[in-house]
């Protein structure tokens, strides 16, 4: 094992957080290799690959410098295994085909609309069109959206809802990522809508009232009662 290696292993054992964010970085490639065996079982390769992290960061705190063992060697099953468990305990969300077609539907009425309108069209005039409510739609695009669209900035005040959910360490956030997605797909129906619109679509409170017909105050209440029970699910 190179100096280099020794140094920053241990370095990250005594809590230096750059030493294991650099470790994982170089490690990426190891990480990937492993994730890719269980592509096609259900979970995002994103997701797969956060769980790897989990077990790589789990690997770190558990390597005896002193061994004499290669660290790759160790961390190997430590990835697998974290991946394997999840995928064991059912972890994963699972999204039905019927969803995933009329995500696709919305998707490509979507782009047909702007290139026809030369803007992207509101969810009422996508409703309208694919005869659907914008609850029906905001579910949808929910249930199946990726995990950049939970990391993605909200337009105009520039946070995410990872980022008030999560505020942890590394190892606290790559298990939270995973179990976010699964959380949102428990709300009741109208909760998710507006937190769908909110942080999907990076709609503000006053905009999402006046197209679900109710007031501002009502929205931010939802959203922070949906935000409270994220929490508790998570």
């Amino acid at each position: 094992m190179s100096g280099d290696l020794t140094e920053l292993l241990a370095m990250a054992q005594q809590g230096d957080k750059a030493a294991r964010e650099q470790l994982v970085v170089e490690n990426a490639g190891l990480v990937w290799s492993i994730a890719r065996r269980y592509f096609g079982r259900g979970v995002e390769p994103d997701d797969l690959y956060q769980l790897g992290c989990l077990g790589f960061l789990k690997a770190i705190d558990g390597f005896d410098l002193q061994y004499g063992t290669q660290f790759s060697t160790y961390a190997v099953p430590k990835i697998a295994g974290e991946i394997r468990r999840f995928l064991r305990d059912d972890g994963a969300v699972k999204v039905s085909r019927s969803v995933k077609e009329r995500s696709a539907a919305i998707k490509q009425t979507r782009a047909r609309l702007t290139a026809q309108w030369n803007r992207e069209p509101t969810l009422s005039e996508l409703a309208e069109v694919l005869d659907l409510t914008v609850e029906e739609i905001a579910a949808a695009e929910t249930a199946t959206a990726a995990t950049e669209s939970i990391q993605r900035e909200s337009g105009e005040e520039g946070f995410t809802l990872e980022h008030i959910l999560t505020d942890g360490a590394m190892e606290d956030q790559l298990i939270e990522k995973i179990a976010l997605k699964e959380a949102v797909a428990k709300l009741p129906e109208r909760d998710r809508t507006v937190i769908a619109l909110r942080y999907y679509r990076g709609m503000t409170q006053d905009k999402i009232a006046k197209l679900l017909g109710v007031s501002q105050v009502q929205v931010s209440r939802i959203e922070k009662k949906a935000l409270q029970t994220l929490r508790q699910y998570i």
